[in-house]
């Protein structure tokens, strides 16, 4: 059943918001050297192999199942993300996120065999890649044998700063910019090679001076520079430069460029940043405080779930909001508790007792619970509205398109996908 107009209307999916997604198309550029000459050839072999009864949202939804199987595997076999867990275990992380990626740049492909492209996809795509951000990491995380180290908990959440930028930079500029080193591939490709390296050799290789592990050879004569430090030593620079100097300001140059073009106002858009910067420091206000037991009580998985679901709804409120031609949306009810959070866990500044461990984790299960049922029943909403209002299925294909695509196999020269453009979601 459709939700009414007076939901519709609340949760910015009212018909004058979606009468903006008959006219939508898909823009992209993706500058990866990798993507355009490598990958591109394995994704279109690739998606010749799945069914034309498949629908491309479910293609998505596939790949998220791989990255969910990986986390519950690490919290079957190794719940402390140290380790060192069986070999097959790192080589499960590696491939899963591999198929992950391959879904989530097949499914475009998929939606152009069967002739299923919309506005929907995009926003189904991008919502799943803001679930996984830091349940891939996760993963990454444990691999590298960080635990519940600080340096783990920056491992397993760092990712959701880039998505967000890389959205908000979208809403702006209508075009997702993926530039020749990107997470996507090169980052995925980093993260992959990490797990299989720790599977072979363990993830203690990770506490080996570098240059140990490459060889002082290698570095004609400056080996001295890297001194005693290790990959874990080094890791958390690595990714905070790449952010800070590369990524982030690239965003913000495309995203001036965009409002400066169509003769609006800068500086507003940086108040935008509102719920990212709310979202981070209540995270590290949270977990980095000596007096908050869910970094030394182990709950950084059920923590990342959480976060997940509360990234995710954040992020595609903006996609939403993008497709729709809708005002930014600054804030989401799901941010509150991890406000709530970040006080309960720096009582004892104010002057008040600590909470007990027992407490702080009922207090993030029951944020668990909500933000599950929250997030649920608005995906639940607003893909209805949008399948509703362009006569469309999310998970299915029709059977006028079933029937239509078969007769299409059968044409010896059909062919929907080597014209295509080798990007992430092109539908």
């Amino acid at each position: 059943m459709a939700p009414s107009k007076k939901e519709a209307a609340h949760e910015c999916v009212s018909e004058e918001a979606l009468i903006h997604l008959k006219s939508y198309k898909y823009s992209s550029v993706d500058k990866s050297l990798i993507s355009n000459y490598i990958l591109k050839h394995y994704w279109n072999a690739f998606v010749e192999l799945l069914p034309l009864w498949l629908a491309p949202n479910m293609v998505t939804l596939l790949g998220f199942f791989f990255i969910l199987s990986n986390v519950i595997c690490l919290e079957i076999f190794m719940p402390d993300l140290v380790g060192p867990g069986p070999s097959w275990l790192y080589y499960s992380f590696a491939f899963g996120l591999w198929m992950y990626s391959t879904m989530d740049n097949v499914d475009g492909k998929q939606a152009r065999r069967t002739g299923t492209s919309s506005g929907l996809g995009e926003l189904f795509d991008h919502g799943i890649d803001s679930l996984n951000c830091t349940l891939a990491s996760l993963c990454e995380t444990a691999a590298m044998g960080l635990g519940t180290s600080k340096a783990g908990v920056f491992t397993a959440l760092i990712p959701c700063l880039p998505m967000f930028f890389s959205t908000w930079e979208t809403y702006h500029t209508h075009t997702l910019y993926l530039g020749v080193f990107n997470g996507p591939t090169e980052g995925l490709i980093i993260a992959c090679s990490i797990m299989i390296l720790s599977g072979y050799y363990g993830p203690e290789i990770w506490t080996h001076r570098i240059t140990d592990l490459v060889g002082h050879h290698y570095f004609f004569g400056y080996h001295e520079l890297f001194g005693e430090y290790s990959v874990r030593d080094l890791w958390v620079p690595i990714l905070v430069t790449s952010l800070v100097a590369v990524h982030i300001p690239f965003c913000v140059i495309n995203v001036v460029k965009a409002r400066r073009s169509a003769n609006l106002p800068v500086l507003p858009v940086f108040l935008e940043w509102t719920p990212m910067l709310v979202y981070t420091f209540s995270i590290g206000a949270w977990l980095y405080s000596p007096y908050s037991t869910l970094m030394p009580e182990n709950r950084l998985v059920l923590f990342c779930l959480t976060m997940s679901f509360v990234f995710g709804r954040m992020t595609t409120k903006i996609i939403l909001a993008h497709l729709t031609r809708q005002p930014f949306p600054y804030w989401t009810v799901m941010l509150t508790p991890l406000v709530g959070g970040a006080l309960l866990g720096n009582l004892p500044r104010v002057g008040l007792p600590a909470v007990s461990a027992v407490v702080e984790l009922w207090y993030l299960r029951g944020y668990f619970v909500f933000a599950v049922v929250a997030y649920f029943r608005w995906a639940f909403l607003v893909i209805n509205s949008i399948c509703a209002f362009l006569g469309i299925n999310c998970l299915t294909i029709p059977t006028e398109k079933l029937a239509a695509n078969k007769e299409k196999s059968k044409a010896p020269t059909s062919n929907g996908v080597n014209g295509s453009s080798n990007g992430k979601r092109l539908d």
